[in-house]
């Protein structure tokens, strides 16, 4: 199997990546997140202020887990965000694709609500920068990991 380097980031660096459960359902239900795009992980981590952390990973894919990979957003992506977002569990140890960032989740949210139609959401969506998130959702996937570095970023403002 090859080796992928994933990227998560925080306001503090994650030696040891655990499932946590929060207020808000996030895409792929509760999880631990990163990324393979090191800007968006800079992004995550400075989003509460102006410097954070990205703590490096190295992934080795498991075969033997139950994995959902969506390369790209679909009319699938966007019922399993609804039932995710909404707090429907699902059973995948892993679960890979694109994220509703803010703007999209606003999207997603909007559909939820009913306030405009599917096509619409697709319309809103089509033009939005790609972005990437890979989630583990059990202690299993979470073995797939192994911690290499941390790394202090510093954001915008």
């Amino acid at each position: 199997m090859d080796k992928i380097i994933v990227y998560h980031g925080s306001p503090q660096i994650v030696e040891a990546p655990e499932i946590r459960i929060a207020k808000f359902n996030k895409d792929f239900y509760f999880g631990f997140y990163c990324t393979v795009m090191k800007e968006q992980a800079k992004r995550w981590a400075t989003r509460y202020g102006e410097m954070g952390y990205i703590s490096l990973y190295e992934y080795v894919p498991d075969d033997a887990l139950r994995i959902l990979k969506f390369e790209e957003m679909t009319e699938e992506w966007l019922d399993f965000i609804v039932a995710c977002r909404t707090g429907k569990a699902h059973d995948y140890d892993i679960v890979e694709g694109p994220m509703a960032d803010d703007t999209i989740y606003n999207y997603v949210q909007g559909f939820i609500d009913g306030k405009f139609s599917r096509a619409a959401f697709w319309e809103l969506a089509k033009f939005k920068y790609p972005t990437h998130q890979i989630s583990f959702h059990t202690a299993r996937a979470l073995a797939t990991l192994k911690f290499l570095e941390g790394v202090p970023v510093y954001g915008e403002k």
